[in-house]
């Protein structure tokens, strides 16, 4: 029954659309009964959030389409959702079985036009790796060349094109019932993942991807990017170089074949510092999976259909961001992420500017000296929270950016954890500083000091005459009412919709003459009648004891 309704758009937005209005309710019914946040609420909190993870999880699984990219897509959202949710989504594209092998075999002949046997020798029976767009094959051609396969799924385009409507309606909710839609740009995201999707669904933008990199990289020997066969090449298949080898984090096959681990580890790290640092594109997505090494000791990167970009304009904001925290100077830093997009227009930049001074304050006193893979991932549990806490919102670029370089730490510390990062990093970072704005830096500190004094009681008597005496309980209980306005709104629009279903459903009842449909519509709005009169007049109330 369900492969019947796969590409059904009301069964699959009734099931998208469910899901998201569920996980309002119980977050709002959990805030209504806890009141203070002690270890076991937050406990409590946490087991409620890793279940709903889960149930996502597994839809997901089931349906497909645009679930398993989003949660993909949102497991790269530090600003959004909390640590327990994206660990459980952020292996869910390695659970996606394949399509069957007959599916797969039909469309890359499409594509071709033609018999798959007649530029292919063979191909495997079964897919080597299945993900959320598509499935790899290994096949060989005809001069007995090894290649790998990577068609896209069966009418997966219709599914994402369906499943982006129910998404919109989703984050029609979420702006208009929630408090995080209030913060969040909402509209930028949507725009944002229906972009990324689009992008990921052509393969023939991952065919310029991998070319891209394989020209940026053609003279470093200790990288490689296999070969695309353009002529194999389309829409919706791609033909590349079959690259024997194991994943980068195999140590045990580094040994085997006597491969120097730490030079190994020095030539991935100064690979992706290159990408990170520098204007151009860079790998979004380099986990292990993608990242092999092969016997002769070379890195090869095998998957491109994850691509972030970072621009000049973002290299030179992003040097003014470091010299802001390097002279101390937090005006510097928030005009710097105001340029980048990271602001949104809401913020109290104020109170922005004091968490990320305070921030930067723990780190001060020698945190970092000796930095191991606890101080990173404690660092970025810190910048996480300042991103969730303020109204802070990554764009698409720089949350891939994150996730990579999170990732990217991750392996390297898995393959050498005696890694020095500063011995490493500072070299390259001084190099893309440059000695001119470093000096820049020197001078604009002197003019700080010398200015700041002068500039700081006029800057205070004019807080003090704009912002007053800030009463934070008065914020708290303001806050609580809002979320409570907020739940009441959806209730009631969620009540009238079922009291139209229950009534739509009696008149189809009657006119077919089935008395027990009927009856079950009747029911139905008289249930979601009573409530909705209920939750409006504890509604009422609560807005008049507001007046």
């Amino acid at each position: 029954m369900r492969k019947l309704f796969k590409y059904n758009i009301l069964y699959r937005s009734t099931i998208i659309i469910w899901l998201a209005v569920k996980f309002i309710i119980k977050i709002y019914y959990f805030n209504f009964n806890n009141k203070i946040w002690d270890r076991k609420t937050v406990q409590k909190w946490d087991n409620m959030l890793y279940h709903m993870a889960v149930e996502y999880r597994k839809k997901a699984e089931r349906l497909g389409g645009v679930l398993i990219k989003l949660g993909q897509f949102l497991s790269t959202r530090t600003d959004f959702l909390p640590e327990v949710f994206i660990k459980e989504l952020d292996g869910l594209v390695d659970r996606v079985p394949p399509m069957p092998y007959e599916t797969a075999l039909s469309s890359i002949e499409k594509e071709w036009g033609t018999t798959i046997y007649e530029p292919l020798a063979d191909i495997g029976d079964s897919a080597i790796a299945s993900a959320s767009i598509g499935d790899v094959y290994r096949g060989t051609l005809k001069d007995g060349t090894p290649v790998a396969i990577k068609v896209r799924r069966h009418r997966i385009e219709e599914v994402f094109h369906k499943d982006f409507i129910a998404l919109r309606i989703v984050f029609w909710i979420l702006k208009v019932f929630t408090a995080f839609g209030k913060k969040a740009d909402l509209n930028s995201l949507y725009k944002e993942l229906v972009h990324v999707m689009n992008r990921e669904l052509d393969y023939e933008q991952e065919l310029e991807f991998g070319e891209y990199f394989s020209d940026r990289y053609k003279d470093n020997e200790d990288i490689h990017i296999p070969t695309y066969y353009n002529h194999l090449c389309t829409e919706k298949v791609l033909v590349m170089e079959w690259v024997d080898g194991a994943k980068i984090t195999d140590t045990l096959f580094m040994q085997q074949h006597h491969i120097n681990i730490e030079k190994t580890t020095k030539n991935l790290f100064d690979h992706y510092i290159d990408q990170f640092l520098n204007p151009g594109k860079f790998h979004a997505d380099p986990h292990a999976g993608n990242i092999l090494i092969k016997k002769d000791g070379t890195i090869a990167i095998i998957d491109f259909g994850m691509v972030g970009e970072i621009k000049k304009e973002d290299t030179e904001q992003f040097k003014l961001l470091v010299q802001g925290f390097i002279i101390d100077n937090y005006d510097i830093v928030l005009s710097a992420l105001d340029k980048m997009n990271f602001i949104l227009p809401n913020a109290d930049r104020k109170k922005l500017k004091k968490v990320i001074k305070e921030t930067v304050d723990m780190y001060s006193d020698g945190s970092l000296k000796n930095i191991d893979s606890k101080v990173m991932s404690q660092l970025n549990e810190d910048i996480s929270l300042i991103v969730k806490d303020q109204p802070i919102q990554l764009p698409a670029n720089y949350a891939y950016l994150l996730r990579a370089v999170s990732i990217v730490v991750g392996i390297l510390f898995t393959i050498y954890p005696e890694m020095d990062v500063k011995k490493w990093a500072i070299p390259k970072i001084k190099k893309w500083f440059g000695r001119r704005s470093i000096v820049e830096s020197v001078t604009r500190q002197y003019v700080k000091n010398l200015t700041e004094p002068i500039e700081a009681y006029p800057r205070a008597l004019l807080n003090f005459l704009e912002n007053g005496v800030k009463d934070r309980k008065w914020d708290k209980e303001k806050h609580h009412v809002q979320m409570k306005h907020q739940f009441y709104l959806l209730v009631e629009v969620l009540s009238f919709m079922m009291i139209l279903t229950g009534a739509a459903t009696t008149i189809w009842g009657f006119s077919i003459e089935t008395n027990g449909m009927a009856v079950i519509g009747l029911v139905l709005a008289g249930i979601f009648l009573f409530l909705l009169n209920l939750v409006f007049i504890n509604h009422y109330r609560m807005i008049r004891s507001r007046k």
